[in-house]
């Protein structure tokens, strides 16, 4: 186990064995993101799931984690591939900012509360073959802000979950990817992928209940972040 500083950022980074692999695995393999805060409750749980899911395929599980006070990164460096501590920007920087460290040719984006289930993750892996980038919409969408969102701009890209973050992409086509609009809980990331022109498909499945207490907030807190994440969304794709 490697532990090093990232001088890029503040933050800490540790590396376990990412080089067991062929040449020839590597250019298959499903590199599998995910961004946490105060999740130590369920990122083993994640991480144990994805294990299983992709067994039988080349893979790595990178965790970005937004600073967490719970003791979130110590779990996740003790069974991530790459676990990564840094200073809290928000799940849309850390996302990307984990797809760039990737090393295989497929990146799978997914959320760290268990409300993505990885079994699906071969699903949107398989339609690469057709798309650049594939979301996984969820057949209930429960908040309105999110359904807002995706009659509008999500209508306009073709998908029915805007805001879903269970994302299959090339990895090839994110290498310029910037980001300019701050907290969008992803939305960013689609709008860029819509402006550059890729091409973008969905799969959709039914989505486990929703926990307790949400990391976005409770309902009016979450619709009201949501609603501003879509207009810096649509500024994005407008200028």
């Amino acid at each position: 186990m490697l532990q090093s500083k990232d001088t890029s950022f503040s933050g800490s980074v540790n590396n376990n064995e990412r080089n067991g692999y062929s040449p020839n695995e590597t250019s298959k393999g499903i590199s599998v993101v995910t961004t946490t805060w105060n999740e130590k409750e369920n990122i083993k749980e994640l991480i144990l799931r994805v294990r299983s899911a992709l067994r039988d395929f080349p893979h790595e599980i990178i965790v970005v984690d937004d600073n967490s006070s719970d003791g979130t990164f110590d779990v996740a460096k003790c069974f991530a591939d790459l676990a990564v501590s840094k200073v809290r920007e928000g799940q849309t920087k850390g996302l990307l900012y984990g797809m760039k460290l990737s090393r295989f040719p497929v990146i799978v984006t997914i959320d760290a509360d268990l409300e993505n289930n990885p079994d699906f993750i071969l699903s949107l892996t398989n339609q690469l073959d057709k798309f650049d980038l594939v979301v996984a919409s969820r057949t209930v969408v429960p908040r309105f802000s999110e359904r807002l969102a995706s009659k509008t701009l999500g209508k306009m890209f073709g998908v029915s979950d805007f805001f879903s973050n269970f994302r299959a992409y090339k990895k090839e086509t994110i290498g310029n990817f910037n980001l300019r609009a701050g907290e969008t809980f992803g939305g960013e990331l689609l709008v860029v992928a819509k402006k550059q022109g890729l091409n973008i498909g969905e799969e959709k499945y039914e989505p486990p209940s929703r926990r307790c207490s949400p990391r976005i907030g409770g309902k009016i807190k979450a619709n009201l972040r949501i609603i501003a994440a879509l207009m810096k969304c649509w500024i994005i794709y407008l200028v």
